[in-house]
């Protein structure tokens, strides 16, 4: 397993480029310039085929990589796909948490890039999983997170509502990466399980995966450093836990 826990203060921010483009990925880049270390790439510019220059930028300026593929098929093939894109030079990747797949993943993976499992999507809600209740789906998220430890991945995605749970559940020894971070009376978008910033650390997030809340904003570099301001200030807080 591909250690990446107690991280960089300056890499818990990892920034998702949720643009259409290669090029508005390579903007961003240079808007953002050294204020951001850690990159998410996901699904819409992986279709993209100049993709290979956005990810050979992205070594060239030492920025970690996140690749966000959310695979989901067969072992063997996901397995597969592993081994192709952990040849690629990036920092982690993930994988839907299910028998089998997160196993082939961190086996494929061979140490060379982290495997974080996925457990709930923040943009789903328990009726989407047919549950009855928010209790039953942070027992969904629990047994699959437990899933994703025993298979030796080196962290899993999940909401800032369940952060707490899971720390207390397993400890330190997966690193908790947050998407859905959203301000008070900020718009929500397609997300539904949502946290702020300073909430979703003091809970025990040791990566907070932003997109829109940058990119959309009026100065998104202005948005960043609010965002460092309240990482930072939650792990200063004598009740956060950090990581």
């Amino acid at each position: 397993m591909l250690a990446i826990d107690d991280p960089e203060e300056q890499d818990r921010l990892v920034v998702a480029l949720d643009v259409p483009s290669v090029a508005g990925a390579h903007q961003v880049l240079d808007m953002l310039g050294d204020a951001v270390t850690f990159y998410k790439v996901g699904l819409e510019l992986l279709a993209d085929p100049d993709i290979g220059s956005l990810l050979d930028t992205l070594r060239k300026r030492h920025k970690k990589i996140f690749l966000d593929l959310k695979l989901h098929d067969i072992p063997r093939t996901v397995a597969a796909a592993v081994r192709g894109w952990c040849s690629r030079g990036i920092h982690c990747l993930t994988v839907h948490v299910a028998g089998g797949i997160v196993e082939a993943a961190v086996e494929a993976a061979a140490g060379r890039c982290g495997v974080l499992g996925v457990t709930v999507l923040t943009s789903h809600a328990p009726r989407d999983l047919m549950l009855d209740d928010a209790a039953g789906l942070r027992a969904v998220v629990l047994e699959r997170a437990r899933m994703a430890q025993q298979a030796g991945c080196a962290g899993v995605v999940a909401s800032g509502l369940e952060v707490a749970m899971l720390r207390a559940a397993l400890g330190a020894s997966l690193a908790l990466y947050v998407p859905g971070i959203r301000e008070a009376g900020a718009a929500t978008d397609d997300q539904r399980r949502v946290v702020s910033a300073t909430k979703a650390m003091v809970a025990g997030a040791d990566y907070l995966i932003v997109g829109r809340p940058i990119l959309g904003a009026p100065d998104p570099l202005q948005a960043v450093a609010a965002l460092r301001r309240s990482i930072v200030q939650a792990l200063a807080a004598p009740s956060g836990q950090g990581s």
